[in-house]
């Protein structure tokens, strides 16, 4: 194959972009020409033309909320698998979790060790992520937002103003959060909580809000623009994640020039390395009230400081890594794909 003239098409097991900051659209607006995508429906997964298949969150693939179509689900994916040896079209997978947030039972297990085990290349989103062996792995970073934003009015950020923001999760931990902020009794500080909540999470947040008037929410998915608003008006980001590997809310904080609080694991201190000093503060443990009171005062004695350094994370050139991925992974199959489109 010649790189930089072969023309690929790539099944993204995705639904097609909605013109939001999703990580689908960045990765659409990112490709080379020389990529056609294709979004995921299972009729084009088995029937569908395409020379490369790219998983995210496989486990999404699989899962739905009655036991019988989860069955029919794990059943087409073994089909797929299939259909990828015969016709020798390779799989790479982006490792965007060490594991899914919530743990799957036997079955899916055994679904998501056949899909891995058919896995040519695994991208990883930071150089911390874990690859066996170690051969399969590709590094390419998470693409910043700025070019996204960048038109957006942004406001001032307003002092005391304590932001969360993104979708709402039990392993996400904003009720630690609310509880760490309700035993800070300053009353210049504010909360903020904005994202669509899930698992009935958007009545303990409506409830300890009616407690403390410091506290306000929009418990719904915003729009960009308000997205812009809320997160500039930030003086500092909380993401109290007891689970956090890579996170696009923490790179959107980045975007904007926010600071942000966030805990200790191998990616995060990476990402701070690489960003600078003053932008991302680590704590180990539980977030606790004198954690966010410490980090406010460090974070205002900082002062001014150079924007966080993200100069490697624009999405055309990892897009142009992506393809290049995605050419790598069709010769370790042996997979052919003519000017004619045709499979050799």
């Amino acid at each position: 194959m010649n790189i930089g003239t072969t023309h690929i098409i790539v099944l993204q097991s995705l639904s097609p972009p909605d013109g939001t900051t999703r990580y689908v659209n960045q990765v659409v607006e990112g490709a080379p020409d020389l990529v056609t995508m294709r979004f995921f429906s299972w009729h084009t997964a088995l029937l569908g033309r395409y020379d490369v298949f790219h998983v995210h969150w496989p486990e999404l693939l699989i899962r739905a909320p009655r036991p019988l179509k989860a069955r029919l689900r794990r059943g087409a994916l073994y089909l797929l698998l299939l259909r990828a040896r015969l016709q020798r079209i390779p799989i790479v997978r982006t490792a965007h979790n060490l594991t899914p947030h919530e743990a799957g039972h036997n079955a899916e297990i055994r679904a998501l060790d056949a899909l891995d085990a058919r896995t040519a290349l695994v991208i990883r989103l930071n150089p911390t992520t874990p690859v066996e062996p170690e051969s399969r792995a590709v590094t390419i970073l998470h693409g910043h937002y700025r070019d996204r934003f960048s038109a957006m009015p942004r406001p001032d950020s307003i002092p005391g103003r304590v932001l969360y923001f993104g979708l709402i999760r039990p392993y996400k931990g904003v009720e630690t959060l609310l509880q760490v902020f309700r035993a800070l009794p300053d009353p210049n500080l504010t909360l903020r909580i904005v994202g669509r909540p899930s698992s009935g999470l958007g009545e303990i947040i409506t409830t300890e809000a009616a407690q403390d008037e410091r506290i306000s929410s929009v418990l719904r998915f915003v729009s960009d623009d308000e997205l812009v608003v809320e997160v500039g008006g930030a003086e500092l980001v909380v993401l109290p994640y007891r689970e956090m590997h890579n996170s696009g809310v923490l790179l959107v904080t980045l975007s904007l020039d926010r600071p942000v609080l966030v805990p200790s694991t191998p990616s995060n201190q990476a990402l701070a390395d690489e960003v600078g000093p003053d932008w991302i503060y680590l704590y180990a443990g539980e977030l606790t009230p004198d954690i966010l009171r410490d980090t406010l005062e460090r974070m205002r004695a900082a002062g001014s400081r150079p924007r966080p350094r993200l100069d490697d994370r624009d999405w055309k050139t990892l897009g142009l890594q992506s393809y290049r991925t995605y050419l790598r992974a069709l010769q370790l199959t042996g997979r052919t794909v003519g000017a004619d489109r045709s499979i050799r």
